[in-house]
Parts: C-alpha cells; sequence; structure tokens
C-alpha cells in the first residue's frame, strides 16, 4: 500500500510542476484535464502526508521512553502514543478505502424505474409513494428528476414510472435501491383493517452517453401516436407522442409527456440507450461472476431486498439485516442512514476481497 501511496504522490507533484508551466497555465483545456486529475488524487496525497506526520510523531514519541523520563513524563508519553497509534490505523484504513477501485459509474446521472409488482392496486399506490421518496431524497441532494415515461393508475398510483436524477454522484448513492420493494400495510380501501403485502420493483441504470454505446438507427422502429391524458387542447390535436422499439431486442419506450414529437424522441433514445448500456455492462459482469443476480428479478415477495413494515414502523434491508425506524420520515426522502450502512458493507467485502 505505501508503494502505492508514494506512486500517487510523486504524480500529484509531477501536476502540480506541469500547471505551474506557462505554456500549460495558457492552454485551458490542457490545464482543466491535468486539474481534473490533480482533484481526484488530492485527498489521498493529503491523507498519506498526514498518515506520515503521525507515523512520524509516533516514533519520536516511542524514542522518548527510551530516555530517562520521570514516571510522569513516561505517563504522558504512554497517553500520547495510544492516541497516536489510534490516529495512525483510523487513517491506515481511510487510507485502504479510498484505494479500492471505483465504479466508473458512480458520478453518472441515472435513470430509475419503478414498477408495480404483486399486490394490484396496493402496489401501484407504493410505486408512486417510492417515486415521491426519490424525488424527495434528490431535492435534499440538489438533484434534478424528470419524469421520462409514466402509466397511471385509476387510483393514483403508476402502474410503471421511468424517471432521470441529474446530479454528481447521483448513481453512487441510489445504486443500492435496484431490487423488489416489499410495503406491509392497510390499504386505504381495506375496510376490515387487514394488513396487506405488495410489491414495487426498482432498477437504477447509470445514465449511458453517446460515446457509451454505439446505436445504429436502422435497429429502431419509431411509431408516432396522438397523447393520452391531460395535456390540454394540444392533446388530441397533434400526433407527439412516441413509440420505440429496438428491433434486436424487443424493447419498447413510450414517451408522450412533451409536447413536441422531438422532445419525445430524444427522451425515448436517452431510455433505450441506458437500457443496452445496461445489457452491455450486466454481460461484462456475468463474465466475471456466474452467480450475479439480476437487478429486479420477477417482483415476487420472496424476491425482496427491503420491507417498509407500517404497523411496526420499521424499515428493515435484507441485504445487510438492519432495520430502522421513522418510516414517515424515510418516506419523506431521509435515505442516508441506510444508504451509508450499505456503502459501509461495499467497501467491507471489497476490503475482504482485495488486498492493498
Amino acid at each position: 500500500m505505501i508503494e502505492q501511496l508514494k506512486k500517487i504522490e510523486k504524480r500529484y507533484r509531477e501536476l502540480d510542476r506541469k500547471m505551474a508551466r506557462p505554456e500549460i497555465a495558457t492552454d485551458l483545456s490542457q490545464l482543466q484535464t491535468l486539474a481534473q486529475e490533480r482533484a481526484a488524487i488530492e485527498e489521498i496525497v493529503m491523507t498519506y502526508r498526514k498518515y506520515r506526520d503521525v507515523e512520524k510523531s509516533l516514533e519520536e514519541t516511542r524514542a522518548m521512553l527510551d530516555d530517562d523520563l520521570d514516571e510522569e513524563m513516561a505517563n504522558l508519553a504512554r497517553q500520547e502514543i495510544e492516541s497516536l497509534e489510534k490516529k495512525l490505523s483510523e487513517l491506515k484504513e481511510k487510507l485502504r478505502l479510498a484505494l479500492l477501485p471505483k465504479d466508473p459509474n458512480d458520478e453518472k446521472d441515472i435513470i430509475m424505474e419503478i414498477r408495480a409488482g404483486t399486490g394490484g392496486n396496493e402496489a401501484a399506490l407504493f410505486a408512486a409513494d417510492l417515486f415521491r421518496m426519490y424525488t424527495r431524497y434528490a431535492q435534499a441532494h440538489n438533484w434534478n428528476t424528470d419524469i421520462l415515461s409514466m402509466s397511471e393508475s385509476g387510483i393514483g398510483g403508476f402502474k410503471e414510472i421511468i424517471f432521470e436524477v441529474k446530479g454528481k454522484g447521483a448513481y453512487s448513492h441510489l445504486k443500492y435501491e435496484s431490487g423488489v420493494h416489499r410495503v406491509q400495510r392497510v390499504p386505504v380501501t381495506e375496510a376490515s383493517g387487514r394488513i396487506h403485502t405488495s410489491t414495487s420493483t426498482v432498477a437504477v441504470l447509470p445514465k449511458a452517453e453517446e460515446v457509451d454505446i454505439d446505436v445504429n438507427p436502422e435497429d429502431f422502429k419509431i411509431d408516432v401516436f396522438h397523447s393520452g391524458g391531460a395535456g390540454g387542447q394540444n392533446v388530441n390535436k397533434v400526433a407527439t407522442a412516441i413509440r420505440m422499439t429496438h428491433l434486436p431486442t424487443g424493447m419498447v419506450v413510450v414517451c408522450q409527456d412533451e409536447r413536441s414529437q422531438l422532445q419525445n424522441k430524444v427522451k425515448a433514445m436517452s431510455v433505450l440507450r441506458t437500457r443496452l448500456l445496461d445489457i452491455k455492462r450486466r454481460k461484462q459482469e456475468e463474465q466475471i461472476t456466474s452467480d450475479r443476480r439480476s437487478q429486479v428479478g420477477t417482483g415476487e415477495r420472496a424476491e425482496k431486498i427491503r420491507t417498509y413494515n407500517y404497523p411496526q414502523d420499521r424499515i428493515t434491508d435484507h441485504r445487510i439485516n438492519l432495520s430502522v425506524h421513522n418510516l414517515p420520515k424515510f418516506m419523506e426522502g431521509e435515505l442516508d442512514e441506510l444508504i451509508g450502512a450499505l456503502t459501509a458493507n461495499e467497501q467491507a467485502e471489497q476490503l475482504e476481497g482485495h488486498t492493498v
């Protein structure tokens, strides 16, 4: 680990020297590239330098015990050694985490897809609750959300809703949300007060850019039709809705929320690109680990990743066997405690399987 850190610090110094050169300082493009690389390793370098300072102080304090100290000074030195050893251990762990391989998608925007699973109308209402929860979470992080496509149920829920979340680190925070979410509560339509169990599935996909995946225009079939639902006089007079089909895979995306064909076509293509990139990414991962499970499964209750138990005011994440309470706040988008625990668990698993 130390050798790796030395190389990173050496590169950091090289970048400083390059950025100070007059010919580079006046080349905005090159300067920006170097500055981005420097920023990416700056925290590691600063932590490593602090680690070395603490290590040096520890050696000096230990050496003091070899001198002829009185009992009081020796006790103070031992206390200082204990404090420095703890600090050094914390910094070492921080450096180990910093050197773990980064997910290349972590900083990307995402496309989230929420679908009602088992449970009929109650599942559709729960899908709407999840959508609201994630939009509140995005707002708290100053991220923007944009609905790409939705299919509503008759009672205010969603059969399906697809939306984009734009913001730095969106994927790194929300990637743990992929899977089957189970809710246990008394539906508003239940006269007897009996608790129902239903599910919704969530897929979190890093948004594909044009450079991420090549698409052949001949692989797409585009149908234009009249939008349905609310929207004023424009809805039924002008055909603006887009149904885009990717012929090789049979994937279909419908976008009708915008007032122009072009806007709906751009949104539909964005969703399809992202889904195709996800297929490509999953194939690559399956070559590395044959037992990787698909993101959302079939939506059956037994495949749950998380349970929202309203009568007991409890949210349980089954992947890490962790329960937290205050479900109303959680549904208002206060997910950081659980997401932090999932992140820490993933890092611990990485550390076990990775030598740094």
